[in-house]
């Protein structure tokens, strides 16, 4: 989604977002953001890895597999099978799902997404694509949990390296950093999705950016 302004600006949601329209008249990037009370976050150690999102080879379901596999972590696997990718999971997924190295929980509803999220050591994000904006990764961070991720879309911008999280550029990377995930503070990581992520600072965001933008034009007449 791109937001539009009547004075024909715009704002992203990222700055990643604004690439293939460069020229366009960009006023502001807002990220999103959720309420914060939505998501307790636990600052225990988590026992697995987690792969939160659709079955999809652009989300990297197989990867994560891969890098839990090579990080030797138990990897639970919170998803909906699409209907246009049974194919996909038949032939790639289904078969490394053994119950007990490799879970599939199916997919989680709000109230479950909580628990699966916060007892996670990590949250594998090897997405391979340039999503705009992925909210699992904020969802993580509300959690206390950090996120493990390829650098696509707008990764760099959500996670801060060595503070929320791990960016790898292949799956070697991304099995070494579970290792180093013990020097991160989850508490930490829960103060940074307060600072940077809830829903009370989105709208203030878009409603300055609205005032900025009216200022300027008033200014040009």
């Amino acid at each position: 989604m791109i937001a539009k302004f009547p004075e024909a600006c715009f704002v992203s949601i990222s700055d990643n977002q604004r690439l293939p329209l460069a020229s366009a008249n960009w006023s502001r990037t807002v990220y999103h953001g959720l309420p914060i009370e939505q998501f307790r976050a636990s600052f225990a150690p988590g026992s697995y890895l987690a792969f939160l999102g659709r079955l999809t080879a652009e989300k990297g379901p197989e990867d994560a597999i891969r890098i839990a596999l090579a990080a030797k972590m138990p990897l639970r696997i919170a998803a909906k099978v699409p209907r246009a990718e049974s194919g996909y999971f038949r032939e790639k997924i289904d078969p490394q799902i053994d119950g007990k190295q490799v879970q599939l929980v199916g997919e989680v509803d709000c109230d479950s997404k909580q628990p699966f999220l916060a007892g996670a050591a990590a949250l594998l994000f090897p997405i391979r694509w340039p999503e705009p904006f992925g909210l699992v990764m904020i969802e993580a961070m509300a959690c206390g949990t950090p996120v493990i991720a390829y650098g696509s879309g707008s990764v760099p911008e959500v996670i801060e390296e060595g503070v929320t999280g791990f960016i790898a550029e292949n799956e070697n990377e991304a099995a070494d950093a579970v290792a180093q995930l013990e020097p991160i503070d989850r508490r930490r990581d829960r103060a940074r999705f307060e600072e940077r992520f809830t829903a009370e600072r989105m709208p203030r965001d878009y409603l300055r950016t609205i005032a900025v933008s009216r200022r300027g034009k008033l200014q040009h007449h």
